[in-house]
């Protein structure tokens, strides 16, 4: 699947159950594809970065339509890791960094292709 945002195109691997969810990008580097995109219920989600061995931007998406940005989140190896809190129906997951490199804010539109 492809994710646009401001005229970047994006492949992106789909999450859709909840043990994808779980272990999204844990242990994981981005090898043939740009991003996660988690297609999840439309309410608050909290997310982490333990077990995780690349920075990630994480963008939480309600109706089409950027409604938060974490940039550049930190891997973490133990128990008490940060978590990143948004609102959306989809959450992307992008390289750390690329929200910054491609101008992409909150408030920005995206595009399922």
């Amino acid at each position: 699947m492809k994710v646009k945002i401001n005229n970047n195109l994006f492949d992106v691997k789909t999450l859709l159950t909840s043990k994808d969810t779980q272990k999204g990008m844990m242990g994981k580097k981005f090898n043939g594809f740009d991003g996660m995109l988690f297609f999840m219920k439309k309410e608050p989600h909290s997310f982490w970065m333990k077990n995780c061995v690349v920075h990630l931007d994480i963008i939480f998406i309600n109706d089409d339509s950027i409604e938060k940005i974490h940039h550049n989140c930190k891997p973490c190896m133990s128990e008490d890791c940060d978590r990143y809190d948004g609102y959306g129906d989809l959450i992307l997951e992008l390289p750390g960094g690329t929200c910054k490199k491609y101008d992409i804010k909150e408030g920005d539109s995206i595009d399922l292709l």
